[in-house]
């Protein structure tokens, strides 16, 4: 059922690329922790976004993409109905992909607020794949993005190729220290520059704009 007073707006925002042979109904069994947290009695129902701007939640068949640009209220809660989509979805992915999800405190007033006040807007970084190399790839693309960005404010991106190679570093250590215990595909590699993934990483405080297509 609609969630009245909730305490926060939560918006989730992804492209996760599925495997040809994904069906609708197969789709629908992944996201049900979400339509079914929206009070939806199938995917259909729920696919639309609390905000008519956003497109909510789409599967495009001729591309094999999920897309996901969906707000829903809610609370802290919601977090344990992500855990399960990802588990989920990580059983249709094609590839590694991410997913933003922020959390809007409905309740927070910036200007008319106590100044003692503060937000306890969210943001976190969800990732799934079909492997742990998948998602690690992902992941290191996503760094590298974020830390090049940074770092040409002050040098050229031709000097930068040493800090993506030790990032490459880190992540194939992490790899390797998988590789005994389970076996997760090829281990995650340099994209040939200093360029990364779509999207952007990390966790942080403030609030993002929603991301519209």
């Amino acid at each position: 059922m609609p969630r009245y007073n909730a305490p926060f707006e939560i918006h989730v925002h992804g492209d996760v690329p599925l495997r040809a042979d994904v069906t609708f109904d197969q789709i629908q069994e992944a996201l049900q922790p979400l339509w079914k947290y929206a009070g939806a009695k199938s995917l259909a129902d729920g696919a639309t976004s609390s905000y008519e701007e956003e497109p909510g939640i789409r599967f495009e068949q001729k591309e094999h993409m999920l897309q996901m640009c969906w707000t829903v209220a809610g609370d802290e809660d919601f977090r344990q109905a992500l855990d399960e989509m990802c588990m989920a979805l990580n059983e249709l992915a094609e590839q590694g992909a991410a997913i933003e999800v922020t959390f809007y405190d409905t309740d927070f007033d910036e200007e008319e607020g106590d100044p003692d006040e503060e937000s306890r807007d969210d943001f976190i970084m969800l990732f799934v794949g079909p492997n742990p190399a998948a998602i690690m790839q992902v992941q290191r693309d996503l760094l590298v993005e974020d830390v090049v960005n940074l770092m040409e404010r002050h040098f050229e991106g031709a000097e930068l190729g040493g800090v993506v190679a030790e990032i490459d570093k880190l992540f194939g250590d992490r790899f390797d220290a998988l590789v005994n215990s389970l076996e997760i595909g090829r281990r995650p590699r340099g994209s040939g520059g200093t360029g990364g993934g779509p999207g952007t990483g990390g966790h942080g405080g403030g609030r993002r704009p929603r991301h519209l297509h």
